[in-house]
């Protein structure tokens, strides 16, 4: 994700599931992807210590000691090391030790791997990937670590933004959540809301000139029939539903529907504004479920709505990609270790078992009963909108190129140029850099 500490935040879940007893003893490998080799070959005989590096956070599982205690008894033979680093550090701690192979297994950043494929820093799964991981996982997961029809990690940690919107607010103008199907049917309740004057601004983004708006930009890009990229590689987001985006966004602030103070706020900014009760609408991640259902620290809890991103023209409704993978890196000694941790992680019945703490990453848990029960409305719709993701571009200049299309949407939405303008200047300079 980006922002840094948004993706940190985004993807704090509290509580987990117990493992059972029974599963800690028979999960092991599925022998898929077996490898051979001499122990002085990258792969290693299986066996020895490797060295994990995640997010703090637990890499956005709380349950991922627990995970890796169950690994360790089902693989006496294997020792484990886990390393933590805050999100700001982890991409550069990445690039700094992937060549000598000080980590064995890195989690990766749905916006790394153009970069780090490019520069040699990943191994390439693309042949251990069983054809049944592909077929039964969500295809926005297996959308995290690939570049260039190529799969460079595992789909660990899946997330996207919804749209939440005050019941209570909404009851007060006599509209039912499942009546915002459209970009267009929020826009109309927001007016109605102002016209009441339940709140002076209905809308709240997280519109600060960072990755959270690129974010926001990318899902309603997505929405409007837009694109990053042509078929040739090339800046598509100034025509088309990439203007109709950004036009839709600062109609929003013309129009007095959107808190200025957008223009300031990550995402948690939209959280709070969302909790004080001052904004009927929040487009945020995962957790902002839990937050705003909080009685603690929220005035809205039990008021709560989580909806899927409304459609935009047609049918286009993908929420922006923000899932995380798990990758071996291009200097480990142990990679068949390493590729045995991550079937095991990545089975489908421990990451049912943890569902509380973070969504598993295949298509049928989500109508498993232990999944559901976790959090029926959340489960609900995010089977929907897991499924069907916007990347933001698959570049290898990710850095520069974002930097430079969140500056020029920050120009149009601040008023000092006008949408296709600045998205035509972002363009002309994505261009001549790739």
């Amino acid at each position: 994700m980006s922002n840094a500490g948004n993706q940190v935040h985004s993807l704090s879940r509290r509580g987990f599931l117990g493992l059972g007893a029974a599963l800690g003893a028979g999960l092991g490998t599925s022998g898929c992807g077996s490898l051979s080799g001499a122990s002085t070959s990258p792969e290693g005989d299986g066996s020895g210590t490797i060295n994990l590096l995640f997010m703090k956070g637990e890499g956005g599982r709380t349950g991922l000691s627990q995970m890796t205690a169950a690994f360790r008894k089902a693989h006496p033979d294997i020792t484990v090391n886990m390393s933590f680093v805050a999100y700001e550090e982890l991409h550069d701690k990445i690039v700094a030790a992937a060549p000598s192979g000080t980590f064995d297994v890195v989690q990766i950043d749905v916006i790394w791997p153009a970069e780090f494929a490019t520069k040699g820093l990943l191994v390439d799964m693309t042949k251990r990937f069983p054809d049944s991981w592909r077929r039964e996982m969500l295809q926005g997961a297996l959308q995290t670590a690939e570049y260039g029809g190529r799969l460079y990690g595992v789909p660990w940690i899946l997330d996207t933004k919804y749209l939440f919107a005050n019941q209570a607010h909404l009851a007060q103008v006599g509209i039912k959540p499942e009546q915002l199907q459209t970009w267009d049917q929020v826009l109309a309740a927001a007016r109605t809301v102002k016209r009441k004057g339940i709140v002076q601004f209905p809308l709240v983004w997280s519109w600060a000139e960072s990755e959270a708006l690129l974010c926001d930009y990318a899902q309603l890009l997505g929405a409007f029939g837009g694109r990053f990229l042509d078929d040739s590689g090339q800046p598509a987001f100034h025509r088309g539903g990439g203007v109709k985006a950004l036009e839709f966004m600062r109609a929003t602030i013309d129009e007095k529907l959107t808190n200025p103070k957008s223009l300031t706020y990550l995402d948690d900014g939209v959280l709070n504004e969302f909790i004080a009760g001052q904004a009927t609408f929040g487009l945020n991640w995962t957790y902002m479920i839990n937050d705003a259902n909080n009685p603690a620290g929220s005035k809205v809890a039990g008021n709560v709505a989580m909806l899927q991103t409304p459609i935009g023209v047609g049918s286009n409704r993908p929420g922006v990609n923000g899932n995380m993978a798990l990758a071996i890196t291009s200097g480990s000694m142990k990679r068949k270790a390493a590729w045995t941790y991550l079937e095991y992680v990545s089975s489908q019945q421990l990451q049912n078992n943890y569902a509380k703490d973070a969504l598993p990453v295949w298509k049928s848990s989500y109508d498993d009963p232990t999944v559901k029960k976790t959090n029926p409305v959340m489960v609900s719709v995010a089977k929907k909108q897991l499924d069907g993701q916007i990347l933001r571009p698959t570049l290898a200049k990710y850095f520069v190129l974002a930097q430079v299309i969140q500056a020029e949407v920050a120009n149009a939405l601040a008023g000092r140029k006008a949408p296709q303008k600045a998205l035509d200047d972002a363009a002309a300079v994505v261009g001549r850099r790739l």
